[in-house]
């Protein structure tokens, strides 16, 4: 299959499956890399097939972070362009749909003062943080997904050319969103119905908590009353489906914000806001992060755990299989969309009130009285391998087997 007709597959994957946009909505494109012209054009014209009344863009090009970087003034970084989002803001009051494009450097802040980066980074999220909770509550349907760009295709693939490179991450990417099947929409709706057996399998048992061993971590993570396994496909507060990541392997909850107890290590690297932390582990004592280390960037980890009081505690525990196609890729792809369907992972930062019953019409105050972190925030690491077994928790002390040398350890009918 030529590259041209998977693009459009994946156009029409994005439109009808992940956003599963409905006609007569806006659609908003945010982070859009100038690189991916050719992807968003393709969206755009099947959003207005599918009835979009509007599509509109925020474009992207990390050469402009990187003048800002190298030229701007010093004390300038925590300024931002106010109107973008308090347009974002009002797209998603009022129901549009929105699509984010993840493709960027992974170490496009290298060699630059990791403060200075920190505080760009911390000022977008401060600003994004409104519409961001909406979005966290599921108020409209939305849908991340990843386009190569070169210098991302570079750090992949470094031994190869960059067209060769850029060509190969795109096609990693496609064979992860099934379009290599001859009906992708009939195989990620299959794919998307096995996820939900396994959520609901892990929603009957409702586990106080999890023991996870293996790899060099051994921690327990608390689950608050009424937390909800979610993966695959998901619903908007008015129940109209979409799937809200671009490829997807996990199944995720929020853990309890004061309950997590022990060591975790990374098995790969992170990276955020164009740098990477490396070979990392965290210190957990009643909730939150107490110590850290790492081999490299320990300073921008301490800059993220720092950027507010519930960055330094987690939002989100994932469970991915061993056996996911984008771990037995074999690659590292310095993404947190791509990589987290690699790995079990957690998340520094916000919890997402979905995850909890009833959690969407919660205040902030109810989420956190029932266990729900809250910070700018929201950053996945992986711990997932080979060696990771997970243990369910439950109420009278028993631990039953959820995975095993990384694999699912219970059967469900898909």
């Amino acid at each position: 299959m030529d590259f041209t007709t998977q693009l459009q597959r994946y156009a029409e994957l994005t439109v009808k499956v992940g956003l599963n946009l409905r006609p007569g909505q806006r659609l908003i494109i945010i982070k859009a890399p100038l690189e991916a012209a050719p992807l968003i054009r393709l969206i755009t014209a099947e959003a207005y097939k599918a009835g979009a009344r509007l599509v509109d863009i925020f474009w992207y090009d990390d050469e402009l972070t990187l003048a800002r970087l190298r030229h701007a003034p010093r004390d300038s970084f925590a300024e931002v362009a106010e109107w973008k989002y308090q347009g974002l803001l009002q797209a998603v009051q009022q129901g549009d749909a929105v699509l984010s494009v993840r493709g960027e450097a992974p170490d496009l802040g290298r060699g630059f003062d990791p403060d200075l980066v920190s505080e760009m980074q911390r000022s977008q999220w401060t600003h994004f943080r409104p519409a961001l909770d909406i979005l966290s509550r599921n108020g409209t349907n939305w849908t991340v997904i990843a386009a190569p760009i070169p210098s991302w295709a570079a750090k992949v693939y470094p031994d190869l050319p960059p067209q060769e490179g850029v060509a190969r991450l795109w096609q990693q990417i496609f064979r992860f969103c099934r379009l290599d099947t001859p009906d992708p929409v009939a195989a990620w709706q299959q794919h998307a119905r096995e996820l939900s057996a396994r959520c609901a399998h892990m929603n009957a048992r409702q586990y106080v908590g999890l023991h996870l061993r293996g790899g060099g971590n051994d921690f327990r993570i608390g689950l608050p009353a009424g937390h909800l396994w979610m993966g695959g496909s998901g619903h908007t507060l008015a129940g109209h489906p979409f799937n809200a990541n671009l490829p997807t392997e996990e199944i995720f909850t929020l853990p309890h914000k004061d309950q997590t107890e022990g060591v975790v290590k990374a098995s790969l690297p992170l990276s955020y806001g164009g740098q990477l932390m490396e070979d990392f582990s965290l210190t957990f004592a009643g909730g939150r992060v107490v110590d850290l280390q790492a081999a490299a960037g320990e300073d921008a980890l301490r800059n993220l755990i720092g950027s507010d009081e519930g960055a330094a505690r987690l939002g989100e525990i994932a469970l991915v299989p061993h056996s996911s196609p984008i771990a037995q890729s074999g690659a590292l792809f310095y993404d947190g969309l791509i990589d987290e369907n690699a790995a079990c992972h957690l998340a520094l930062g916000k919890a997402y009130a979905f995850n909890l019953t009833g959690g969407d019409q919660m205040t902030a105050e109810e989420l956190a009285a029932a266990g729900a972190n809250a910070s700018l925030v929201h950053v996945d690491f992986m711990i997932g391998s080979p060696a990771l077994d997970v243990d369910g928790l439950t109420a009278d002390g028993r631990a039953e087997p959820v995975l095993r040398g990384g694999e699912w350890a219970f059967a469900v009918a898909g």
